[in-house]
């Protein structure tokens, strides 16, 4: 497939209102649609949907993919390992996509056939359980959004901090905690917002209204402070940790975190993030699969990435009720705090093809 046909569309998207997060409002999403067509005539479909903070910039990103188009209009064969990891993910993706065609088999078979996830013999799960993700806001907008949200079918939620002073988030937390009541799973994210005092403060208070854990309180580079937090009652999880080149990881991530986000988007693709979450199930960390509030085409291909994990927890992928507009109708809704992965080849069957192909 390196001499495959290579097509590139750009795309944005508005999101409904303004995600708050501790990094800043994510207000609008710019990505690109890429599609492969190999010499046998099979395509696959790809996006990227880069994030800086995460991925390489939206002006990278364009540059590299229009370049690896212009060499593959020549014929010549072309390399991702030099690419961003948000290109990256897109030209992966559409390979899979045309290899999982190819072969007649649904995205997440394939990939289970080929980083070892399938068991024989046992029955694999279809579906995802899926958080809520509520951005920052007011104590009233808060409690809102996470009533809503119960009352849609969801039972575990994650609740965006740091923004905002301590003291504020604190009430924030109290009073989701009270309105849901303690059946609902509750997950914090400060996006390394945290000093380590307030940290340590903020996982004490967490420990109390019994939330599962609190997504990266200090910054990415501070592995010696994740570890001091851990085992006081509630879970630590890395997300930025992972994708700050400068951050050195330990082999043993066991001492650091008790999960780990893993966004394909920011890891290259499907296959990568795969075969990280094989490595992190052999050191008794949790993978929890999210994406990076991407389109219709990277947010289906997470669904399959997460079924093929077995018993994956509850994954950050109900992001696309966050989008004013999306590509195409979702392919990937959310029903009672789940997604079922998309029938069909690949990762759709043939309802992507109208996004590049007539």
């Amino acid at each position: 497939m390196r001499r495959a046909k290579l097509e590139l569309e750009p795309f944005s998207l508005r999101l409904k209102k303004p995600l708050g997060t501790a990094k800043g409002e994510i207000g609008e999403r710019w990505g690109f649609l890429v599609g492969v067509e190999t010499d046998d005539g099979v395509r696959g479909i790809g996006e990227a949907t880069p994030l800086p903070g995460w991925t390489e910039s939206y002006e990278e990103c364009r540059a590299r993919l229009e370049e690896m188009r212009d060499t593959a209009g020549k014929g010549r064969e072309f390399d991702t390992e030099t690419l961003g990891s948000a290109a990256r993910h897109a030209v992966n993706l559409a390979r899979m996509d045309a290899e999982a065609r190819a072969k007649g088999m649904a995205l997440h078979e394939r990939l289970a056939d080929r980083f070892g996830t399938r068991r024989d013999g046992v029955d694999r799960s279809t579906t995802v359980p899926v958080n809520a993700t509520v951005g920052d806001g007011s104590v009233d907008e808060t409690v809102s959004a996470a009533e809503t949200a119960v009352e849609n079918g969801f039972d575990c939620l994650k609740l965006k901090v740091g923004a905002r002073a301590f003291e504020e988030d604190e009430k924030r937390l109290r009073a989701v905690r009270d309105a849901v009541g303690d059946d609902v799973v509750l997950r914090a994210d400060a996006n390394g917002a945290w000093e380590r005092e307030t940290a340590s403060a903020a996982v004490d208070l967490l420990s109390a209204l019994g939330f599962a854990y609190i997504e990266q309180p200090l910054a990415a580079r501070d592995l010696s402070g994740h570890a001091e937090l851990r085992d006081r009652g509630v879970g630590i999880a890395l997300d930025e940790t992972l994708y700050d080149s400068s951050v050195s990881l330990p082999l043993n991530l066991r001492k650091h975190a008790d999960a780990v986000i893993l966004k394909p988007m920011a890891l290259g693709g499907p296959g990568p993030t795969l075969s990280l979450a094989r490595y992190l199930r052999r050191s008794d960390v949790a993978p929890v699969v999210t994406t990076t509030v991407d389109a219709a085409v990277a947010r289906a291909a997470a669904v399959h990435v997460a079924v093929a994990i077995p018993e994956v927890p509850p994954c950050g992928l109900a992001t696309g009720d966050l989008l004013a507009e999306d590509l195409v109708d979702d392919p990937v809704p959310v029903t009672d705090g789940e997604i079922a992965v998309p029938e069909g080849p690949g990762i759709a069957g043939n309802a992507l093809d109208c996004l590049l192909w007539d």
